[in-house]
């Protein structure tokens, strides 16, 4: 948003001229954000599941159990929304731990 600014400026021969100064700023955009999503399968268990949305998404234990049926029911669920490195670090994140415990749970991020 520009704002003006006037000047009284006092020249020598008497006469007060306005000079207008132009204040800009440049307008910042929000950077995208991003959908983390947990993807069902047939072999990940459902408690591994709601390990890994308290772990590393904060739920609690209630709100972890609904979104993880909501998984298995749908096949898939929005576990959250963040800018593009936590989105990406989560993901890692959950990869990663799957991973080591031998689950081949999917996590994905894709641009909101």
């Amino acid at each position: 948003m520009a704002g003006l600014v006037f000047k009284m400026t006092d020249k020598p021969d008497g006469d007060n001229d306005q000079d207008v100064l132009v204040d800009t700023r440049a307008k910042t955009e929000r950077p995208p954000l991003y959908k983390v999503m947990l993807l069902n399968d047939d072999y990940t268990p459902m408690e591994f599941v709601v390990i890994v949305l308290e772990r590393f998404f904060g739920m609690d234990q209630t709100q972890a159990f609904e979104i993880m049926l909501t998984v298995h029911k749908k096949g898939l669920a929005v576990v959250g929304v963040f800018s593009h490195e936590v989105a990406e670090t989560k993901v890692a994140q959950v990869m990663d731990f799957a991973r080591q415990h031998q689950h081949p749970l999917q996590c994905t991020m894709e641009k909101e």
